[in-house]
């Protein structure tokens, strides 16, 4: 798993950005793009910079798949209110987008596998679909029996991130509470995100 999370973390290279503000990003290292030119920079369109927002932020929430981002975009359009708010919020409801939040585990893409792995209830529930939509009110807990797993243990002593304002997280019992969803502004991104953009490049 570690030589996937490292793969995909290269995206933070290839977007110019420390995407998760990982203190092992390869970004850190190589603040340029990855490949033989990454060096040169080209001019942007407005296509090639709303190509670039939504790329960006399929990543950052775990390479979520075409099919289903642009699901995402289809509801916060169809809902009532700012579109891009709306696509925030769907985004951040995500089960293993608050499992990482609450730092159960390291990264977000080890929360993909460790939700659909059957770690996590949500309301005492056994939830093991990564996309599955939590409330606000909700509470999701890693089950009693992978509480000891080493992956839990490593990410917990970690102080490199802080719980957003959004998740009341008990670190000793493993839960975290979904007070609100967030707004854009609410959302601790490490790396500059533009969600108009993605509506934009969608609404084209």
């Amino acid at each position: 798993m570690k030589s996937i999370v490292a793969a995909k973390k290269k995206n933070s290279r290839r977007y110019g950005e420390n995407l998760w503000g990982d203190a092992n990003s390869p970004f850190n290292k190589r603040s340029y793009g990855p490949g033989q030119h990454g060096q040169r920079k080209k001019k942007v369109t407005d296509y090639g910079e709303q190509l670039n927002a939504k790329q960006k932020m399929k990543v950052y929430y775990g390479n979520i798949s075409e099919k289903q981002f642009h699901k995402y975009y289809a509801e916060a359009i169809r809902r009532s209110g700012d579109a891009a708010e709306n696509l925030i919020g769907l985004l951040e409801s995500r089960l293993d987008n608050l499992v990482y939040k609450a730092k159960f585990v390291p990264t977000v893409f080890a929360a993909r596998q460790f939700v659909n792995h059957g770690h996590v209830t949500v309301n005492g529930k056994k939830v093991n679909i990564p996309s599955y939509l939590v409330k606000a009110g909700d509470v999701i807990e890693v089950r009693e029996k992978s509480k000891g797993l080493a992956l839990v243990a490593a990410a917990i002593e970690s102080q490199s991130r802080d719980f957003p304002g959004y998740l009341e997280v008990d670190a000793k019992k493993l839960t975290a509470k979904y007070t609100f969803v967030p707004k854009f502004d609410d959302v601790p991104y490490a790396a500059i995100m533009e969600p108009n953009l993605v509506i934009e490049y969608y609404s084209r």
